[in-house]
Protein backbone atom coordinates (compact mmCIF):
# COMPACT_ATOMS: atom_id res chain seq x y z
CA UNK A 1 0.00 0.00 0.00
CA UNK A 2 0.59 3.38 -0.36
CA UNK A 3 2.60 5.09 2.57
CA UNK A 4 1.09 8.51 3.80
CA UNK A 5 3.19 10.55 1.50
CA UNK A 6 2.91 8.78 -1.73
CA UNK A 7 -1.15 8.89 -0.75
CA UNK A 8 -1.23 12.53 -0.77
CA UNK A 9 1.15 12.24 -3.91
CA UNK A 10 -1.22 10.13 -6.05
CA UNK A 11 -4.42 12.19 -4.71
CA UNK A 12 -2.87 15.10 -5.54
CA UNK A 13 -1.67 14.03 -8.60
CA UNK A 14 -5.63 12.35 -9.65
CA UNK A 15 -6.84 16.05 -8.30
CA UNK A 16 -4.81 17.42 -11.33
CA UNK A 17 -5.55 14.82 -13.46
CA UNK A 18 -9.29 15.34 -12.99
CA UNK A 19 -8.35 19.30 -13.12
CA UNK A 20 -6.33 18.92 -16.75
CA UNK A 21 -9.05 16.79 -18.18
CA UNK A 22 -12.24 18.77 -17.13
CA UNK A 23 -9.90 21.92 -18.73
CA UNK A 24 -9.29 20.17 -21.56
CA UNK A 25 -12.94 18.96 -22.42
CA UNK A 26 -14.05 22.84 -21.35
CA UNK A 27 -11.30 24.76 -23.64
CA UNK A 28 -11.98 22.87 -26.38
CA UNK A 29 -14.14 23.87 -29.10
CA UNK A 30 -17.12 23.07 -30.61
CA UNK A 31 -17.00 19.15 -31.96
CA UNK A 32 -15.05 19.29 -35.36
CA UNK A 33 -15.79 16.51 -38.37
CA UNK A 34 -12.82 17.77 -40.20
CA UNK A 35 -9.78 20.71 -40.03
CA UNK A 36 -10.24 21.67 -43.59
CA UNK A 37 -10.39 25.37 -42.00
CA UNK A 38 -6.46 25.15 -41.38
CA UNK A 39 -7.56 25.31 -37.86
CA UNK A 40 -4.21 26.39 -35.37
CA UNK A 41 -2.62 24.66 -32.40
CA UNK A 42 -5.60 24.53 -29.76
CA UNK A 43 -7.41 21.54 -28.00
CA UNK A 44 -10.60 20.29 -30.20
CA UNK A 45 -13.19 17.96 -29.77
CA UNK A 46 -14.35 15.17 -32.53
CA UNK A 47 -16.30 12.34 -32.76
CA UNK A 48 -15.67 8.75 -32.00
CA UNK A 49 -16.92 5.36 -30.52
CA UNK A 50 -17.01 3.16 -27.32
CA UNK A 51 -17.15 -0.40 -28.98
CA UNK A 52 -16.98 -2.78 -26.44
CA UNK A 53 -15.48 -6.17 -27.78
CA UNK A 54 -13.36 -6.90 -30.61
CA UNK A 55 -16.05 -8.49 -32.07
CA UNK A 56 -17.89 -5.30 -32.51
CA UNK A 57 -14.89 -4.14 -34.34
CA UNK A 58 -14.89 -6.88 -37.04
CA UNK A 59 -18.79 -6.84 -37.77
CA UNK A 60 -19.10 -3.11 -38.13
CA UNK A 61 -21.67 -2.98 -34.71
CA UNK A 62 -22.02 0.55 -33.84
CA UNK A 63 -20.65 1.57 -30.75
CA UNK A 64 -21.92 4.05 -28.71
CA UNK A 65 -21.21 7.89 -29.73
CA UNK A 66 -19.03 9.54 -27.91
CA UNK A 67 -16.70 12.61 -28.24
CA UNK A 68 -12.99 13.09 -27.27
CA UNK A 69 -10.41 15.54 -27.51
CA UNK A 70 -6.99 16.26 -28.98
CA UNK A 71 -4.50 19.06 -28.38
CA UNK A 72 -2.94 19.83 -31.55
CA UNK A 73 0.43 21.34 -31.57
CA UNK A 74 1.56 22.53 -35.33
CA UNK A 75 5.14 23.40 -36.26
CA UNK A 76 6.05 27.09 -37.13
CA UNK A 77 4.90 27.59 -40.72
CA UNK A 78 2.93 27.13 -43.43
CA UNK A 79 4.31 24.12 -45.23
CA UNK A 80 2.69 20.38 -44.97
CA UNK A 81 4.25 18.14 -42.11
CA UNK A 82 4.12 14.82 -41.10
CA UNK A 83 2.50 14.34 -37.85
CA UNK A 84 2.01 12.21 -34.58
CA UNK A 85 -1.01 11.15 -32.54
CA UNK A 86 -0.37 10.65 -28.87
CA UNK A 87 -2.10 8.03 -27.24
CA UNK A 88 -1.82 7.84 -23.12
CA UNK A 89 -1.79 5.17 -20.90
CA UNK A 90 -4.33 3.73 -18.07
CA UNK A 91 -3.83 7.37 -16.38
CA UNK A 92 -4.98 9.45 -18.38
CA UNK A 93 -3.50 12.34 -20.27
CA UNK A 94 -0.97 13.80 -18.14
CA UNK A 95 2.01 16.99 -18.70
CA UNK A 96 4.41 15.55 -20.78
CA UNK A 97 2.08 14.76 -23.65
CA UNK A 98 1.44 18.60 -23.87
CA UNK A 99 4.49 19.86 -23.32
CA UNK A 100 7.51 17.80 -23.42
CA UNK A 101 6.46 15.39 -26.16
CA UNK A 102 5.07 18.59 -28.90
CA UNK A 103 8.30 20.20 -28.37
CA UNK A 104 10.62 17.67 -29.40
CA UNK A 105 8.64 16.43 -32.41
CA UNK A 106 7.77 20.29 -32.93
CA UNK A 107 11.22 21.14 -33.13
CA UNK A 108 11.89 18.00 -35.57
CA UNK A 109 8.96 19.87 -38.02
CA UNK A 110 6.25 17.10 -36.58
CA UNK A 111 2.88 17.87 -35.69
CA UNK A 112 1.37 16.75 -32.53
CA UNK A 113 -1.98 15.60 -32.12
CA UNK A 114 -2.37 14.83 -28.19
CA UNK A 115 -5.18 12.48 -27.41
CA UNK A 116 -7.29 12.84 -24.23
CA UNK A 117 -9.78 10.08 -24.35
CA UNK A 118 -10.62 9.11 -21.07
CA UNK A 119 -11.41 12.80 -19.66
CA UNK A 120 -14.26 13.49 -21.30
CA UNK A 121 -16.01 10.35 -21.03
CA UNK A 122 -15.68 10.90 -17.08
CA UNK A 123 -12.34 8.62 -16.22
CA UNK A 124 -10.28 9.45 -14.79
CA UNK A 125 -7.88 6.43 -14.60
CA UNK A 126 -8.23 2.39 -15.39
CA UNK A 127 -5.12 1.59 -13.71
CA UNK A 128 -6.87 -0.24 -11.25
CA UNK A 129 -10.04 -1.36 -13.56
CA UNK A 130 -9.35 -1.41 -16.79
CA UNK A 131 -12.93 -2.39 -17.75
CA UNK A 132 -14.05 1.45 -17.08
CA UNK A 133 -12.61 1.98 -20.92
CA UNK A 134 -13.24 -0.99 -23.32
CA UNK A 135 -9.89 -1.68 -24.89
CA UNK A 136 -11.76 -1.74 -28.29
CA UNK A 137 -12.59 1.71 -27.92
CA UNK A 138 -8.84 2.89 -28.26
CA UNK A 139 -8.68 1.47 -31.45
CA UNK A 140 -11.79 3.76 -32.42
CA UNK A 141 -10.35 6.77 -30.96
CA UNK A 142 -6.61 6.44 -32.72
CA UNK A 143 -8.66 5.89 -36.07
CA UNK A 144 -11.09 8.19 -35.56
CA UNK A 145 -7.72 11.02 -34.65
CA UNK A 146 -5.91 9.58 -37.84
CA UNK A 147 -9.20 10.19 -40.10
CA UNK A 148 -9.52 14.11 -38.87
CA UNK A 149 -6.27 14.81 -38.58
CA UNK A 150 -5.76 13.77 -41.92
CA UNK A 151 -8.13 16.57 -43.25
CA UNK A 152 -6.08 19.46 -42.23
CA UNK A 153 -4.19 20.96 -44.83
CA UNK A 154 -0.85 21.60 -43.37
CA UNK A 155 -0.95 17.68 -42.80
CA UNK A 156 0.44 15.22 -44.92
CA UNK A 157 -2.11 12.64 -44.86
CA UNK A 158 0.18 9.93 -45.90
CA UNK A 159 2.85 10.52 -43.13
CA UNK A 160 0.77 10.16 -40.00
CA UNK A 161 2.29 8.09 -36.85
CA UNK A 162 1.00 6.95 -33.90
CA UNK A 163 2.81 6.72 -30.85
CA UNK A 164 1.24 5.23 -27.28
CA UNK A 165 2.18 4.79 -24.04
CA UNK A 166 1.52 1.58 -21.84
CA UNK A 167 -2.17 1.30 -22.45
CA UNK A 168 -1.65 3.16 -25.18
CA UNK A 169 1.29 1.33 -26.61
CA UNK A 170 -1.03 -1.68 -27.02
CA UNK A 171 -3.26 0.74 -29.49
CA UNK A 172 -0.07 1.72 -31.44
CA UNK A 173 1.20 -2.06 -31.80
CA UNK A 174 -2.86 -2.94 -32.48
CA UNK A 175 -3.17 0.24 -35.30
CA UNK A 176 -0.91 -2.03 -37.15
CA UNK A 177 -2.65 -5.29 -37.76
CA UNK A 178 -4.12 -5.80 -40.97
CA UNK A 179 -7.32 -6.97 -40.09
CA UNK A 180 -7.93 -4.34 -37.82
CA UNK A 181 -6.99 -1.75 -40.50
CA UNK A 182 -9.57 -3.32 -42.56
CA UNK A 183 -12.65 -3.13 -39.86
CA UNK A 184 -11.86 0.57 -39.91
CA UNK A 185 -13.07 1.01 -43.35
CA UNK A 186 -10.72 3.81 -43.67
CA UNK A 187 -10.92 5.77 -46.75
CA UNK A 188 -8.38 5.91 -49.78
CA UNK A 189 -6.62 3.95 -48.24
CA UNK A 190 -5.37 6.48 -45.81
CA UNK A 191 -3.00 4.54 -42.62
CA UNK A 192 -0.61 5.06 -39.47
CA UNK A 193 2.56 5.50 -41.61
CA UNK A 194 4.40 4.08 -38.77
CA UNK A 195 3.82 2.89 -35.14
CA UNK A 196 5.98 3.42 -31.74
CA UNK A 197 5.06 1.54 -28.82
CA UNK A 198 6.67 2.80 -25.42
CA UNK A 199 6.48 0.57 -22.29
CA UNK A 200 3.73 -0.91 -24.09
CA UNK A 201 1.13 -3.07 -22.62
CA UNK A 202 -0.11 -6.22 -23.94
CA UNK A 203 3.09 -7.86 -25.12
CA UNK A 204 2.00 -11.25 -23.47
CA UNK A 205 -1.37 -12.47 -21.97
CA UNK A 206 -5.00 -12.03 -23.89
CA UNK A 207 -4.46 -8.48 -25.44
CA UNK A 208 -1.58 -10.13 -27.48
CA UNK A 209 -2.45 -10.89 -30.20
CA UNK A 210 -0.89 -14.22 -32.37
CA UNK A 211 2.18 -13.14 -34.51
CA UNK A 212 1.39 -15.30 -37.78
CA UNK A 213 2.50 -14.33 -41.42
CA UNK A 214 0.14 -11.55 -42.66
CA UNK A 215 -1.19 -10.30 -39.13
CA UNK A 216 1.11 -6.96 -38.79
CA UNK A 217 1.93 -4.59 -41.92
CA UNK A 218 4.63 -3.32 -43.75
CA UNK A 219 4.38 -0.13 -41.68
CA UNK A 220 8.05 0.04 -39.43
CA UNK A 221 8.08 0.21 -36.01
CA UNK A 222 10.24 1.26 -33.41
CA UNK A 223 9.69 0.27 -29.60
CA UNK A 224 10.99 2.03 -26.79
CA UNK A 225 11.09 0.20 -23.37
CA UNK A 226 12.44 0.53 -19.87
CA UNK A 227 14.50 -2.49 -18.59
CA UNK A 228 13.89 -1.69 -15.06
CA UNK A 229 10.09 -1.59 -15.92
CA UNK A 230 8.38 -4.13 -13.56
CA UNK A 231 4.53 -2.50 -14.49
CA UNK A 232 4.96 -3.90 -18.07
CA UNK A 233 8.09 -6.13 -18.17
CA UNK A 234 10.67 -5.59 -20.84
CA UNK A 235 11.22 -9.01 -21.74
CA UNK A 236 7.85 -9.58 -22.84
CA UNK A 237 7.39 -6.93 -25.02
CA UNK A 238 11.52 -7.49 -26.35
CA UNK A 239 10.18 -10.83 -27.64
CA UNK A 240 7.16 -9.82 -28.66
CA UNK A 241 8.31 -7.10 -31.20
CA UNK A 242 11.02 -9.73 -32.35
CA UNK A 243 8.51 -12.28 -33.54
CA UNK A 244 6.99 -9.13 -35.33
CA UNK A 245 9.58 -7.99 -36.84
CA UNK A 246 10.56 -12.24 -37.99
CA UNK A 247 7.34 -11.94 -40.01
CA UNK A 248 8.29 -9.04 -42.06
CA UNK A 249 7.82 -5.71 -40.00
CA UNK A 250 10.81 -3.29 -39.77
CA UNK A 251 11.23 -2.90 -35.99
CA UNK A 252 13.26 -1.38 -34.08
CA UNK A 253 13.76 -1.96 -30.10
CA UNK A 254 15.36 0.60 -27.99
CA UNK A 255 16.05 -0.22 -24.23
CA UNK A 256 16.31 2.42 -21.66
CA UNK A 257 18.82 1.20 -18.73
CA UNK A 258 17.76 1.71 -15.20
CA UNK A 259 14.28 3.08 -16.55
CA UNK A 260 10.93 2.51 -14.69
CA UNK A 261 7.38 2.78 -16.13
CA UNK A 262 6.20 6.04 -17.35
CA UNK A 263 10.03 7.13 -17.59
CA UNK A 264 8.45 10.23 -19.26
CA UNK A 265 7.17 11.69 -16.45
CA UNK A 266 8.13 14.66 -14.83
CA UNK A 267 8.10 13.12 -11.22
CA UNK A 268 11.44 11.64 -10.58
CA UNK A 269 10.30 9.79 -7.50
CA UNK A 270 9.85 6.26 -7.11
CA UNK A 271 6.21 5.84 -6.70
CA UNK A 272 4.84 2.19 -5.85
CA UNK A 273 1.27 1.38 -5.68
CA UNK A 274 -0.01 -2.03 -4.98
CA UNK A 275 -3.11 -1.61 -6.59
CA UNK A 276 -2.02 -1.46 -10.32
CA UNK A 277 -3.69 -4.62 -12.14
CA UNK A 278 -0.88 -6.31 -14.64
CA UNK A 279 -0.08 -9.40 -16.11
CA UNK A 280 2.52 -11.90 -15.06
CA UNK A 281 5.28 -11.72 -17.21
CA UNK A 282 5.44 -15.43 -18.04
CA UNK A 283 1.64 -15.44 -18.95
CA UNK A 284 1.71 -18.11 -22.06
CA UNK A 285 -2.25 -17.22 -23.31
CA UNK A 286 -2.63 -15.08 -26.30
CA UNK A 287 -5.61 -13.96 -28.88
CA UNK A 288 -5.65 -14.91 -32.32
CA UNK A 289 -7.23 -12.39 -34.41
CA UNK A 290 -8.16 -14.51 -37.16
CA UNK A 291 -10.22 -17.20 -35.09
CA UNK A 292 -10.86 -14.98 -32.18
CA UNK A 293 -9.93 -17.81 -30.18
CA UNK A 294 -7.78 -17.71 -26.95
CA UNK A 295 -4.92 -19.68 -27.37
CA UNK A 296 -2.05 -21.63 -25.21
CA UNK A 297 0.92 -20.80 -27.58
CA UNK A 298 3.05 -23.13 -24.85
CA UNK A 299 1.00 -26.03 -26.06
CA UNK A 300 -1.28 -24.98 -28.99
CA UNK A 301 -4.28 -25.46 -27.60
CA UNK A 302 -7.49 -23.51 -27.54
CA UNK A 303 -8.85 -22.42 -24.39
CA UNK A 304 -12.61 -23.53 -23.79
CA UNK A 305 -15.20 -19.93 -23.81
CA UNK A 306 -15.97 -21.56 -20.49
CA UNK A 307 -12.19 -21.64 -18.93
CA UNK A 308 -11.12 -17.78 -20.16
CA UNK A 309 -12.50 -16.39 -16.84
CA UNK A 310 -10.12 -19.02 -14.63
CA UNK A 311 -7.29 -18.37 -17.39
CA UNK A 312 -7.47 -14.49 -16.84
CA UNK A 313 -7.21 -14.72 -12.98
CA UNK A 314 -4.50 -16.95 -13.69
CA UNK A 315 -2.15 -14.32 -15.23
CA UNK A 316 -3.55 -11.46 -13.59
CA UNK A 317 -1.27 -9.45 -10.75
CA UNK A 318 -0.99 -6.34 -8.81
CA UNK A 319 1.55 -3.68 -8.07
CA UNK A 320 3.77 -2.01 -9.74
CA UNK A 321 5.92 1.26 -9.95
CA UNK A 322 6.71 4.28 -12.21
CA UNK A 323 9.49 7.00 -11.90
CA UNK A 324 10.33 9.66 -14.32
CA UNK A 325 14.04 10.02 -15.40
CA UNK A 326 14.30 12.68 -18.03
CA UNK A 327 18.13 10.92 -18.95
CA UNK A 328 15.65 8.54 -20.49
CA UNK A 329 13.36 10.70 -21.37
CA UNK A 330 15.91 12.54 -23.73
CA UNK A 331 16.91 9.04 -24.86
CA UNK A 332 12.97 8.16 -26.20
CA UNK A 333 12.91 11.18 -27.63
CA UNK A 334 16.28 11.32 -29.61
CA UNK A 335 15.23 7.72 -30.78
CA UNK A 336 11.71 8.66 -31.34
CA UNK A 337 12.58 11.60 -33.47
CA UNK A 338 15.82 10.12 -35.40
CA UNK A 339 13.14 7.22 -36.06
CA UNK A 340 10.36 9.43 -37.55
CA UNK A 341 12.77 11.55 -39.59
CA UNK A 342 13.64 8.50 -41.76
CA UNK A 343 10.18 7.08 -41.77
CA UNK A 344 9.11 10.92 -42.92
CA UNK A 345 12.21 11.26 -44.88
CA UNK A 346 12.72 14.84 -43.24
CA UNK A 347 16.23 16.69 -43.17
CA UNK A 348 18.50 17.62 -41.01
Amino acid sequence: MFSSGLRFAALAAAAFMMCAAAASTASAQKAVTSFDAASASGAYKFATTTSKTLGELAKGVPGQPAEIVGHLFLPKGDEKVPAVILVHGSGGIYSAMTDYWPKQFNAAGIAVFSLDTFGPRGVKSTAEDQTLVPFAADINDAFSALKVLASHPRIDAKRIAVMGFSRGGTTAWRTAVQRVNGWMKLPDGLRFAAHIPVYAGGCNGLLRFAPKAGVFGKAPMLWIHGDADDYTPIGPCREYSAEIGKLGTPVEFVALKGAHHKFDSDDTRLLKNANLVTTIPNCPYEFDVESFAIMDRSSGQRIAADQIQAVTAKCRGRGASVQGNKAARDAASKAAVTFLRKVFALGG
